[in-house]
């Protein structure tokens, strides 16, 4: 039986990779996205959404848009540096058929976990605002979602937003410790194993080779994605395979090596939005995570391929 999964996402070059990923992958059933900002402005990233259930006739799934700010936290900047200020490159796509439904995104994920008992993994690939609200609605939810498996933090890397954080935490702290204490099944995907796994330029024409509207989609946003890293990582054309790593685990987990520690993060200070792992268990109760810390790189990348390209 496929495992039904809500991506949580914020597209968002690297989530389109994911979410197409997903929605070509039979061990998975999609039941929903739910959109964030991050990576482009909230209203951008809801219409992105839908572009993207709507590209290969997916547009029965509905999407749910969430939050536009940080809980507490000041929005500094969005992620339109790395991904456009349309979230697909710069590419200007044309508008979505298809329309938001009424729920809130937090509201949505409620509703769902009471729907489905048990059988809900989440897939938060951008920042963890809409997670923490849904746990503010309804704490219960902790105990109805099978699984959380989250593309953010750095625990034992440097991380890409400051010296010690990773995007999506920096996003929103507040809600990233809200999430990371709540006490269910939850799986940190992070820049430990997502920047081990590159998609090389001779990968990336693998898979535009295929020449479906997914990888055409890929094809036309990546340039801009590639600008990025060229610039600030100097990858030469390569890209590091942030949010479709946290897919690949999903689909299948024996690909990621993981260590199992409380996560804490850091709210104010210089370590703002620092996930930190509490090896020794020293600080106070809190249940561990899995965190993964190697990955299968080759098989990551194979999966990716094979769904994309099929």
């Amino acid at each position: 039986m496929a495992k039904k999964i809500i991506i949580d996402t914020d597209p968002g070059v690297d989530d389109t990779i994911a979410i197409t990923t997903a929605l070509r992958s039979p061990e998975l059933e999609v039941i929903g996205l739910t959109t964030v900002f991050g990576n482009a402005a909230g209203l951008v990233t809801a219409l992105n959404a839908l572009r993207l259930v709507e590209l290969e006739g997916n547009d029965h799934i509905p999407v749910a848009r969430g939050s536009d700010i940080p809980l507490i936290a000041p929005l500094e900047k969005l992620g339109t540096w790395v991904h456009g200020e349309d979230g697909m490159g710069n590419t200007n796509p044309p508008p979505p058929k298809g329309k938001l439904v009424d729920a809130s995104a937090a509201e949505f994920i409620v509703k769902m976990a009471h729907q489905y008992p048990g059988e809900i993994t989440l897939v938060p690939v951008g920042p963890l605002t809409n997670i923490a609200l849904a746990l503010r609605i309804d704490p219960e939810i902790s105990t109805l979602i099978h699984d959380v498996v989250i593309m953010g933090g750095a625990v034992t890397v440097p991380g890409n937003m400051t010296a010690v954080s990773e995007a999506n935490i920096y996003h929103d702290p507040h809600a990233a410790d809200i999430v990371m204490a709540a006490g269910w099944s939850l799986t940190i995907v992070g820049l430990d194993v997502t920047e081990k796994t590159v998609m090389t330029p001779a990968y990336h024409q693998s898979l535009f080779a295929a020449g479906n509207p997914a990888v055409k989609l890929i094809e036309r946003i990546l340039p801009c994605y590639q600008s990025y890293f060229d610039k600030f990582v100097g990858l030469k054309g390569s890209t590091y395979t942030h949010d479709p790593s946290a897919i690949s685990y999903v689909i299948n987990p024996d690909l990621f090596v993981t260590k199992e520690a409380p996560v804490f993060v850091a709210m104010e200070g210089r370590c703002f939005g620092q996930t930190t792992a509490d090896w020794r268990k020293q600080w106070e109760e809190r249940q561990p995570v899995k965190i993964c810390v190697d990955v299968d790189s080759e098989g990551v990348l194979a999966l990716i391929k094979e769904r994309l390209t099929k």
